[in-house]
């Protein structure tokens, strides 16, 4: 005997979403105030990128000092890794979300500036910005 597939039902949205002209719904708060992604890529062969970098003890040291400074856990800020994210002639590199900062960094001093400045304090790292025009 053989299954029928059926379609996927449709997804079902907790609040009714507003026409162009009616109040809109507020939104819940985000599960996480920031979430700040590394980038581990290794690529084939010699080929530039982010994990000839040391970009997992970048990625370690970050969470490690979220998590000493109290600030990991729902409400607050998540540390995650990324596969490629096109950037690569500036690798090593992380980026802060919700605000699409993107850094680079060459030490633990530089992440644990990142940590204190910008995760717990809201503050950008200017001096790690990478430039708008730099990816792969």
């Amino acid at each position: 005997m053989s299954k029928t597939l059926r379609p996927a039902e449709p997804a079902v949205l907790s609040a009714p979403l507003a026409a162009p002209n009616q109040p809109k719904a507020e939104a819940a708060p985000p599960y996480y105030e920031r979430h700040i992604f590394f980038c581990l890529n290794q690529r084939k062969g010699n080929e530039e990128c982010c994990a000839q970098q040391h970009a997992e003890a970048g990625f370690d040291r970050c969470k490690s000092q979220v998590k000493a400074a109290g600030l990991s856990g729902p409400g607050q800020v998540r540390v995650n890794k990324a596969g490629c994210m096109d950037r690569c002639a500036a690798g090593p590199v992380a980026v802060v979300y919700p605000e699409g900062v993107w850094y680079t960094y060459v030490d633990a001093s530089d992440i644990d500036e990142i940590v204190e400045s910008h995760l717990k304090n809201g503050q950008i790292v200017t001096r790690l910005l990478i430039p708008a025009y730099l990816g792969r």
